[in-house]
């Protein structure tokens, strides 16, 4: 990345900081991107909630293809974990790996971690590319139609899960992680109304069988056709902090106003780090009002003229 400014330093490079990419290098801005590899777009092995791709594309083919777009027109990309953000004089310092970068702006597409269940990471793996685990009932469930799913979680978020997936299915098992649930008085009886079973844990994902994936728990051996965790997840807030960016109190997610600015000026912020639905095409819109929003406020602070 050169070493001259940048009119803009996107973070991370899933579907929202993609589209904040093409978006700004259309506009003419010099823009840099830097990118750790592990957006959780990458672990999709067929989405079929994103319009236009009717017969569904890989997480991996959808980012190549938005990077690819976004070089096209002028974007420059780092790989590298960025471990250092800075306010100086005119902007921003950025720092990852061997590489630096100063900025007249940052957008923070730093997106969210999954907390996986307790399994192998081959085994992990192997289930997320056959389907055997999946993450996002929103996106996926219409999948797992008349299936046999678990879903591994306690508490109100994993029973709402559970509650979401039966509207696909009536054979639904919520799994506690650890030794027992803990559910509320009211959550016990929805479920109970539900026809939604429970097990009590600890639970751990043993083994691949045929087309079925196997929990251990202290019940036994269960065999799914799917598995969700529902076990949350951990926002990657980090550069936020370092530069004073403001957080929801109760996600602990980057708050925007409604053109994804932060409280920070020149700090903007899109996708799954912002409070919102975790969707590829909500994390796409949010890209593309970020960068229209930053090409308009530099404009107001020096004209940008060809």
């Amino acid at each position: 990345m050169k070493e001259d400014k940048l009119d803009c330093l996107i973070v991370g490079a899933g579907p929202a900081g993609l589209t904040a990419a093409i978006y700004l290098a259309r506009f003419h801005l010099k823009i840099g991107i830097v990118d750790a590899g592990r957006s959780r777009a990458s672990w999709i092995p067929c989405t079929r909630n994103v319009p236009g791709f009717p017969e569904g594309i890989s997480g991996d083919d959808l980012l190549r293809r938005m990077r690819e777009q976004a070089e096209k027109y002028g974007a420059s990309f780092s790989h590298g974990r960025v471990t250092r953000l800075d306010s100086v004089d005119g902007g921003f310092s950025a720092e990852w790996g061997e590489g630096s970068a100063t900025a007249r702006s940052v957008l923070l597409a730093t997106g969210v971690r999954n907390r996986r269940p307790d399994m192998d990471e081959e085994l992990h793996q192997e289930a997320l590319a056959r389907g055997l685990i999946r993450y996002c009932p929103i996106c996926d469930a219409y999948e797992v139609t008349d299936r046999k799913v678990g879903v591994i979680g306690s508490g109100s978020h994993g029973v709402a899960e559970a509650l979401f997936l039966r509207g696909y299915t009536a054979d639904v098992t919520l799994v506690a992680p650890d030794e027992t649930h803990r559910l509320e008085p009211e959550d016990q009886e929805r479920l109970r109304e539900s026809g939604i079973h429970t097990l009590d844990g600890p639970s751990r994902g043993v083994a691949i069988q045929e087309d079925c994936i196997v929990v251990e728990t202290a019940e036994g051996h269960h065999t799914f056709d799917t598995v969700y965790p529902a076990l949350g997840s951990d926002t990657h807030v980090e550069l936020a902090e370092q530069i004073g960016v403001g957080l929801a109190s109760e996600t602990g997610c980057i708050t925007v106003d409604s053109h994804q600015r932060t409280n920070v000026p020149g700090v903007y912020a899109a996708g799954d780090v912002v409070l919102g639905l975790d969707q590829i095409s909500h994390a796409l819109g949010e890209g593309g009002v970020a960068a229209t929003t930053i090409r308009n406020d530099l404009s107001k602070l020096r004209p940008l003229l060809r």
